[in-house]
């Protein structure tokens, strides 16, 4: 799926962005299923294209115990960063007036 299918599914969600530390085993999302559970949400940046990217949050300070199904706070749950590719629109302040230009930088989000 590409980043624009996920930015539009979550605009759309009618689920709300819960940030509860559970475990569903009966989703099929990997996100919902994992013993360090983690959402989504958009992260919105006008200078940038594409404006919006997916980035993923823990839901969890520690990880789910599989045997209990509960926090346990003596192990930690960390967020994974990627580099992306992204657009950045360089536009000159007012009053120099000017066209904009853009240059190809690499972005750190979580994923």
């Amino acid at each position: 799926r590409n980043l624009g299918e996920m930015v539009a599914q979550l605009r759309n969600s009618s689920e709300p962005a819960k940030k509860k530390c559970e475990v569903n085993l009966q989703l099929w999302l990997s996100n919902k299923r994992s013993l360090s559970p983690w959402g989504y949400s958009i992260n919105h940046d006008p200078s940038r294209i594409p404006e919006d990217l997916p980035e993923a949050r823990c839901l969890c300070l520690g990880c789910v115990n599989p045997f209990t199904m509960q926090e346990d706070r003596s192990m930690v749950s960390v967020p994974v960063f990627s580099q992306v590719p992204v657009r950045r629109r360089l536009c000159p302040q007012p009053p120099r007036p000017g066209p904009c230009r853009q240059r190809v930088v690499m972005e750190t989000i979580a994923v």
